[in-house]
């Protein structure tokens, strides 16, 4: 044990507050060594990734920042297209307005065109009427004042140049009002 007891002996003869040199050149070889294998190895690895981060955070915000601006562009032009699709939406919505009003025009003037065509028609196929039911009308009022005539006056009326001539005058006769019809003992 003598070999404890110098160990012994050694550490009641050191003073706590002064480090041992022989520990102190171990720790400072150590710390030595430790600087430099950080500053060879660790330290420029460190710097690397620390470099890479930086370039991916300053990437990514310049990749945020163009695509910001991107979308910025997008929507201007969404909006442009809106606008114009708007304005030709009102422009077709007034083009069929007018297209509308137009058809409605064109149509009750060919409304009007048609009633006109089919009162004209009414008229002419009315006047056509008349003009027949008139000249039936003479014919039987002929034919029935010269029968009566016959019966009145005894005499036959048979000849038919003397008849239509009769029955000529006699309608003449009622056709003009203002004339004063002839005493029948003065024709």
């Amino acid at each position: 044990m003598p070999l404890l007891a110098q160990v012994l002996a050694q550490e009641e003869e050191h003073n706590p507050i002064l480090p041992i040199w022989q520990e102190v050149v171990v720790g400072a070889i150590a710390f030595a060594l430790l600087c430099w294998v950080l500053m060879k190895y660790v330290f420029p690895r460190m710097e690397q990734m620390f470099q890479t981060r930086v370039a991916e955070i300053e990437g990514g915000l310049e990749r945020a920042k163009a695509t910001q601006e991107e979308a910025n562009q997008l929507l201007e032009q969404y909006r442009a297209q809106l606008a114009e699709a708007r304005t030709e939406a009102a422009t077709i919505r007034d083009d069929a307005r007018a297209d509308a009003a137009g058809i409605r025009e064109d149509a009750l003037v060919q409304a009007r065109e048609e009633a006109e065509r089919v009162i004209a028609a009414g008229r002419e196929a009315l006047a056509a009427e008349r003009s027949t039911l008139v000249r039936e009308l003479r014919a039987e009022i002929g034919g029935l004042s010269v029968d009566l005539a016959a019966r009145i006056v005894g005499e036959s009326l048979a000849d038919e140049a003397r008849r239509a001539g009769t029955v000529e005058r006699f309608l003449a006769e009622l056709e003009s009002p203002d004339s004063d019809p002839a005493p029948a003992g003065a024709r």
